[in-house]
């Protein structure tokens, strides 16, 4: 899904520390302009850590100005905010970012290829979606080699950048609802309250209804289950 629904560089290594303070700012997306850049997107998944559904990642070129700092003030790292804060923050993104878009990997393609690779795989799809495509990259902690632009990768990137704290916005409320619509098909389960994470709900239902089509079968929890069928046979 694209926003308005529209030379390689070394790669920097990432690095640790402790989870800043502040709330994101444009400074990694000026200092990218300064050093000659001219569109710089950030990037941030959803769902890497869930047991069902596919992870979802996003891609946001925001306009590197100090009204478009004002105007997202309130945008931070997911994680932080309120469903109601997000999806109030996902409005004002869409509003004002240059160009937007959403990529996804399936649970077959996180079971087939890994969940590192699939979230690679749905962050080069929310790239390539982009109404305009950026000359440098911004992204939380996952590198993206398939990709050929300018790349600087760094932890806690959607507490530091505005961009990608707005990409992790954006990711994590299409997949949430990704998620309530994927309770009304398969229902049972309490995707709709759990995302398809393991809270003690959704094993419970496990336990009680088996694995649904839309698990990730290569997930530890899972394959237990799946052995523990395969023994009851």
């Amino acid at each position: 899904m694209a926003g308005r629904r529209t030379q390689d560089s070394a790669l920097r290594t990432p690095h640790s520390g402790p989870r800043p303070a502040a709330s994101p700012t444009l400074e990694r997306e000026w200092s990218l302009l300064q050093a000659g850049f001219r569109c710089i997107a950030g990037i941030d998944e959803a769902g890497r850590g869930a047991w069902a559904g596919p992870v979802m990642a996003a891609a946001v070129i925001l306009p590197a100005t100090p009204s478009i700092a004002e105007a997202l003030r309130l945008v931070n790292d997911s994680k932080k905010l309120t469903p109601v804060q997000r999806q109030a923050r996902r409005g004002e993104i869409e509003s004002a970012a240059l160009a937007w878009a959403v990529g996804s990997a399936s649970h077959e393609e996180i079971d087939a290829l890994g969940i590192l690779p699939a979230t690679r795989l749905a962050m080069a799809r929310a790239v390539a979606a982009l109404a305009v495509q950026p000359d440098a990259l911004l992204i939380d902690a996952v590198r993206l080699p398939a990709v050929k632009v300018h790349q600087e990768v760094f932890n806690f990137a959607d507490s530091i950048s505005l961009s990608v704290a707005a990409a992790s916005i954006l990711a994590k409320t299409e997949r949430d609802a990704l998620m309530r619509a994927l309770d009304m098909t398969v229902p049972g389960y309490g995707f709709a309250a759990h995302k398809g994470y393991g809270t003690r709900t959704h094993q419970a239902a496990l336990r009680t209804l088996g694995i649904s089509p839309v698990h990730r079968r290569s997930y530890a929890p899972i394959r237990a289950l799946l052995s523990r069928a395969d023994a009851a046979v």
